[in-house]
């Protein structure tokens, strides 16, 4: 192969006149503002003649650059020429062979494929940071010399310290990733706790690689008397500052939802802590309680997406009201509402991952979210991972997602008996406590408990009853309910003091009802309820078996 041929071929090296010893560089071929005469003469007499680039020996130049350079022709690309660099990096080459023999490491590179698409475009390709079998990363670049003849230059750079660099920052976001995940899920329940009316189930999806972790979160809390208090939230940001802060709100929602207080009132503490906090850092948040007696959730929303029901039927309800700004912000004074939520019935709360698309408003995710939820059946664990599914949720999805779905199971057949409930209206004065005891007994017969528990209940009954006729005021009502793991006996009154338990002095003609309560129970506590009143309750765990 005549080198001196194709090197005439190279981009950039067409001939061009290059006669500068017959021009002189005088002050008036320069024009306005050329060099003194006297300077003009240093560079004509002086100076040595620069040369072309034309002139320049192109194989030397090439055979000194640090650069790897090859040169192949004809379709199956046969060698013609490589340069020093080549051969220090690859060892000797046979010329005249072609590249699969020649020049294996380009094989092993994938690059000959590459050879023929420059040969049929006419045009350069490039493939960035690729390692070769020395063990180093290049930029190969394949540029055609000259169409007629089918040659390729191939010019490789050695990136390896780049190359490295790059992997070792995306090694450290790798871990900086991971130590945030990590954080993230052990913040989040690691075993969701198991109401007896309810059947829960919760799935949390980090964002992708490329996206660092956020503060999405989820809980369920047994508030006692058979109520369930539901959490999900989203802390706005990302890292490990997203996920700390969202583990110290989890913790609070935790600590205030034993003060079974109203919704609206947790996002009011709840609000005011986060400011406390981080004042930058804002939260949206849901609080809802089930109670199996009214068939509803109660709920409050801080500035996050509704809640949707499908009930039986499979028609899907939006819980859109009320709702206020998210946690943070402060002064806005929240409030409650409720949705049905009636034997047979699924609810789904979720964050704005699972809806909310770039390219997409955010009212038709949630619309897509409704349809895909009427058609869910099944546990809900095959729910949350159908809905999860039908919203386009991936290993690289841009963005957290947690779901956390629960069923109030229709009890039908056997399950009918373990479940039962029974209800008392406390009228007249003194003469209610007998009739109280006398109808907690004949329930708790009916019912079919052992004469420990029979006797244990009906003691718990009485003593409600009878603080309530002292401390509380009318409408007063005795309810009775069994689970299939607990009997739960509570009573209400339109008083809102809650009862304590206080050691009574030996002269106190009052003050042992809920010390006798607390004592032969396995739990009890009290709750103001909606219009001014309050609920005393107890619990008292079923033997297995």
């Amino acid at each position: 192969m005549n080198f001196t041929r194709w090197s005439a071929r190279l981009p950039g090296t067409q001939r061009r006149a290059a006669a500068r010893t017959d021009h002189e560089l005088t002050p008036d071929r320069l024009g306005e503002g050329a060099v003194p005469a006297a300077r003009a003469e240093q560079l004509t007499d002086d100076a040595p003649p620069v040369p072309a680039v034309d002139e320049l020996p192109v194989r030397e130049v090439l055979d000194r650059v640090p650069a790897l350079v090859a040169l192949v022709h004809g379709p199956d690309h046969r060698l013609a020429y490589v340069n020093d660099a080549y051969v220090t990096a690859f060892g000797p080459r046979s010329p005249g062979a072609p590249a699969s023999e020649a020049l294996p490491e380009l094989h092993e590179t994938g690059l000959l494929p590459l050879l023929d698409q420059v040969l049929r475009s006419g045009k350069p390709r490039t493939i960035k940071s690729r390692k070769a079998p020395d063990g180093r990363s290049y930029t190969f670049t394949c540029t055609p010399v000259s169409e007629g003849d089918g040659g390729v230059l191939v010019f490789a750079t050695d990136v390896t310290d780049h190359a490295e660099a790059a992997e070792r920052l995306r090694a450290s976001e790798r871990r900086q990733r991971e130590t945030a995940v990590t954080l993230q899920r052990s913040l989040l329940p690691q075993v969701l706790e198991e109401p007896d009316d309810l059947r829960i189930a919760a799935t949390y999806q980090p964002g992708g690689t490329e996206a660092a972790v956020g503060g999405d979160w989820y809980d369920v809390i047994t508030l006692g008397g058979g109520r369930t208090a539901l959490v999900i939230g989203d802390v706005m940001g990302r890292g490990v500052r997203a996920a700390a802060v969202m583990g110290q709100l989890r913790t609070a929602v935790r600590a205030y939802a034993r003060l079974d207080l109203p919704p609206h009132e947790i996002l009011q503490l709840l609000d005011g802590l986060a400011t406390e906090i981080d004042a930058n850092q804002i939260a949206t948040c849901v609080y809802a309680i089930h109670d199996p007696n009214e068939g509803k959730l109660v709920y409050a929303s801080a500035g996050h997406l509704p809640i949707l029901v499908r009930d039986e039927s499979g028609a899907v309800l939006r819980a859109d009201e009320p709702t206020g700004p998210p946690l943070g912000t402060g002064g806005w004074i929240h409030a409650s509402g409720s949705i049905p939520l009636g034997p047979g019935a699924t609810a789904v709360l979720y964050t704005d991952g699972l809806v909310e698309r770039r390219d997409e408003d955010l009212d038709e995710g949630i619309a897509s979210l409704e349809r895909a939820l009427s058609g869910a059946t099944g546990t809900p664990q095959v729910v949350c991972d159908r809905l999860v599914r039908s919203a386009g949720v991936t290993a690289d999805h841009d963005d957290d997602v947690a779901v956390l779905v629960l069923q109030h199971p229709s009890r039908t057949g056997p399950d009918s008996d373990l479940f039962r409930n029974a209800a008392l209206e406390l009228l007249g004065g003194v003469e209610a406590a007998p009739r109280a005891r006398a109808f907690a007994s004949g329930v708790l017969t009916s019912w079919r408990f052992p004469a420990e528990l029979h006797d244990l209940g009906v003691l718990a009954a009485s003593e409600l009853v009878a603080n309530s006729l002292q401390h509380g005021t009318p409408p007063m009502r005795l309810r009775l309910r069994r689970t299939d793991r607990r009997l739960i006996i509570e009573v209400t009154d339109g008083d809102d003091h809650l009862p304590r338990r206080r050691k009574a002095e030996p002269g106190d003609e009052s003050g042992r009802g809920i010390a006798i309560v607390a004592t032969i129970a396995s739990n009890w506590g009290s709750r103001r309820t909606p219009g001014g009143g309050k609920a005393v309750w107890c619990e008292f765990v079923l033997p297995k078996g």
